[in-house]
């Protein structure tokens, strides 16, 4: 099958500290190449594939620092990727909803993964403009806003199996909080529940902009009164071991969360997750069995005891079960047959009543005013 994996250009693929949506598409791109398919990956310059590279911007935007405005730079991108559009059996978006207009006369060949929040008040009526575009959902929970909107499935995101080595007897005797400082993703409250029980707390994240007077306000006097400790943003070895080592990870989410990425990369690493019951969570917390699934911090608190003392090896068998890349790109590959099939009977169904209604009756074979006859009239 011809793929292409259309990335946005924020993060390269994979990226080299923090980024969703990137690592998803380079877990994706690798295994679908892996299992011997064809697959171009449309991305930042600096990426790393074993698919054929389409260099969009030489570096990614966010740590290249040069770039100010990035609709030019996704612009180019997708005006490389209609002009080689009819190469491929399927054109697999990541970049949410940017390339819809200039697509939409070949809606059935893209299929759109969205990433994003989809409760915002303008989503619905973007949808309703481009229903001929089929769309993926993360979660259930993601698809709930836009419920009517034109899904083809929901596809769970998933690892690499060596990705992550399990750690079944971890040293550190500490907390997680792995991911982004903002407040809707609640350091303050992870901070809160480490402290009522007298753990402490490492907290691996980056800042962007808009949060960084967040940051200096609110979170960094914290740093100083309570046994917390902020490591700034780590790599995949890094966040191995960072995650391996903590007896679980803090997931106190105080937003719609789409999917949650880091929750399984613990999973991965044997380590179970406390987890707010928000958007998809509980979805991805199997409860009793990779974690549980809270409200508040004071049920958080309650829960640290069990969650810490739960079989990691049971977390980390659940993992490969629910969230493997493997089964992420199969559950995809099915997504993309769906849609082939599809493009061939609506293909039926246009041609052969087309060819039917003009069809030529014997004795107009040689009757040049009999086939004038027959051909459709001209539209005005």
């Amino acid at each position: 099958m011809k793929i292409a994996q259309i990335a946005p250009l924020v993060e390269s693929v994979p990226p080299k500290l923090y980024g969703g949506t990137e690592r998803v598409v380079s877990y994706l791109t690798e295994e679908l190449t892996r299992q011997g398919h064809e697959v171009t990956l449309f991305a930042s310059g600096d990426s790393r594939t074993a698919a054929d590279l389409v260099p969009c911007i030489p570096q990614a935007i966010r740590l290249g620092g040069k770039v100010k405005d990035y609709i030019p730079h996704y612009l180019r991108m997708l005006d490389l990727v209609r002009q080689r559009a009819m190469a491929f059996d399927v054109l697999h978006f990541h970049i949410d909803a940017l390339h819809m207009p200039l697509f939409r006369d070949i809606g059935w060949r893209t299929l759109t993964t969205l990433h994003g929040r989809q409760d915002l008040p303008d989503q619905p009526c973007l949808f309703e403009s481009f229903p001929q575009l089929p769309l993926v959902s993360i979660s259930d929970a993601q698809r709930r806003p836009i419920a009517s909107a034109n899904f083809s499935g929901t596809v769970y995101h998933g690892l690499p199996v060596d990705l992550h080595v399990p750690n079944y007897a971890p040293t550190g005797d500490y907390l997680a909080f792995l991911g982004r400082i903002s407040p809707e993703k609640g350091p303050e409250r992870a901070i809160a529940i480490a402290r009522s029980i007298g753990m402490p707390l490492k907290i691996a994240a980056k800042i962007d902009d808009a949060d960084r007077v967040y940051f200096r306000d609110v979170i960094s006097p914290l740093l100083q009164r309570h046994s917390v400790e902020y490591v700034g943003e780590v790599d995949e070895r890094q966040k191995t071991k960072f995650l391996g080592n903590a007896r679980a990870l803090l997931f106190p989410i105080d937003w719609p969360e789409p999917f949650g990425l880091v929750m399984i990369e613990a999973m991965a690493c044997g380590t179970p997750v406390i987890g707010f019951r928000c958007g998809s969570v509980p979805e991805i917390i199997d409860e009793h069995v990779t974690g549980r699934v809270v409200r508040t911090v004071a049920e958080a608190i309650g829960a640290v005891s069990e969650v810490i003392s739960l079989e990691r090896r049971q977390v980390r068998r659940r993992f490969e079960e629910r969230f493997s890349a493997a089964r992420m790109a199969q559950s995809y590959l099915d997504l993309y047959r769906n849609l082939i099939e599809a493009q061939g009977a609506d293909r039926r169904r246009n041609v052969v009543p087309l060819f039917n209604q003009h069809r030529l009756r014997r004795s107009d074979a040689t009757s040049l005013p009999g086939l004038v006859e027959r051909l459709p009239a001209p539209r005005k």
